[in-house]
C-alpha cells in the first residue's frame, strides 16, 4: 500500500509494512508540529496569550505610577508584588491566564485534532502504511502536548520581557515570607511554568476524546471550551466539594505552592497525579473510539 492510498478495514496488509522505523515515526511528529504551529489559528491563539501579560504590565504600571506598593499574596494575589519585582509578573500572567485562556488554546487545538482532518477530508489519507491508527493517534496527542508547553513558555516569556521593562528586578520575596535570590527566583519560575503546563496534558487528552467522537472541528472545539466552563462553574459550587478533588481543574492554581518556603508539596502532586489520570483514562477512550471508527472522510 502506498502512502497515497487511504486505509481499507481488512487489507491486510502485512505486519512488517504497519512497523516503521523510529525515523520515519520522527518524521510524522516533525511534520504534525509544523502543521500545528503554522496554521493560522495556533499563531493567533499564541499572540493572545502573549499579550496578556502586556496587558498586566501596563494596567499595573499606570496603577502604581506614583510608586512601588507593598502586600503579598499568591495566585491572582501575586498581582500587588509586580511594582516591587518584575519577575512576579511570571506568576501573575500564568495565574491569570491558567483558569480560561491556556485551557482554551489547548482545547482548539485538541479538539480540531482529529475532527479537524475528518472534516477537512484528509483523515483517510492520512491512515496509510505505515502510519496506523494507533500511530497516528499518538502523534496527534504528542503535538497538543508540545502545544501545551509552547503556550505555557509564550505567556512565561513574554512576562519576563514585560517585567524587566517595565520594574526592577531582583531578590524577591515568598509566599512564606522569606527572601531568595533573583537566580533561584527565576528557576522557580522556569518550574512553575512546567508544572502549569503538566496541569493540562489531562485536558488535552480530554480533548483529543471530544475530537474522535465527531466529524466536525467546530463542534469538537465548542464541546472541548464548552466542558472546561461547564467544570470550572461545578468546581467554584459548595455542595460538590466532594467530587471537586476530581475535576481537571481543581488543582491547577496549586502551583502557588511553589512560591513558599519550604515548598508544600501535597497540592502540586495531587495535581500531577490526576493530570495523568486523566490522560490515561481519556488517553485510552480516544484510543478505543478511533481505532474502532469507520472513516468515511
Amino acid at each position: 500500500m502506498s502512502r497515497a492510498e487511504p486505509e481499507t478495514a481488512g487489507s491486510g496488509t502485512p505486519e512488517a509494512a504497519r512497523t516503521p522505523n523510529p525515523l520515519w515515526s520522527l518524521g510524522l511528529l516533525r511534520g504534525e508540529l509544523l502543521i500545528t504551529f503554522r496554521r493560522w489559528r495556533t499563531l493567533a491563539l499564541l499572540g493572545v496569550l502573549a499579550a496578556v501579560p502586556v496587558l498586566v504590565g501596563i494596567a499595573v504600571k499606570i496603577e502604581t505610577g506614583d510608586g512601588p506598593s507593598g502586600g503579598g499574596g499568591e495566585g491572582p494575589a501575586f498581582i500587588s508584588q509586580i511594582s516591587n519585582n518584575g519577575l512576579f509578573l511570571v506568576f501573575t500572567a500564568l495565574a491569570a491566564t491558567l483558569p480560561f485562556f491556556l485551557p482554551m488554546a489547548v482545547g482548539v487545538v485538541a479538539g480540531d485534532a482529529i475532527a479537524g482532518e475528518s472534516s477537512a477530508g484528509t483523515l483517510r489519507y492520512l491512515l496509510v502504511a505505515p502510519a496506523g491508527r494507533t500511530r497516528l493517534l499518538l502523534t496527534k496527542y504528542a503535538a497538543v502536548t508540545a502545544f501545551c508547553l509552547a503556550a505555557t513558555l509564550v505567556v512565561a516569556v513574554s512576562a519576563l520581557a514585560v517585567g524587566a521593562l517595565l520594574f526592577p528586578l531582583g531578590d524577591l520575596t515568598t509566599i512564606s515570607g522569606t527572601r531568595i535570590g533573583y537566580a533561584e527566583g527565576l528557576g522557580r519560575a522556569l518550574l512553575i511554568a512546567l508544572v502549569v503546563a503538566a496541569s493540562l496534558v489531562g485536558f488535552a487528552a480530554l480533548g483529543l476524546f471530544v475530537s474522535t467522537l465527531t466529524g466536525s472541528g467546530i463542534a469538537a472545539m465548542a464541546t472541548t471550551v464548552g466542558l472546561l466552563i461547564t467544570v470550572q462553574i461545578l468546581d467554584q459550587i459548595p455542595q460538590l466539594d466532594a467530587l471537586q478533588p476530581y475535576f481537571f481543574s481543581h488543582y491547577w492554581l496549586s502551583f502557588a505552592d511553589l512560591m513558599r518556603e519550604p515548598v508544600y508539596w501535597d497540592d502540586l502532586v495531587r495535581n500531577l497525579g490526576l493530570q495523568a489520570l486523566y490522560a490515561a483514562v481519556f488517553g485510552s477512550a480516544a484510543w478505543a473510539r478511533f481505532t474502532a471508527k469507520d472513516i468515511t472522510a
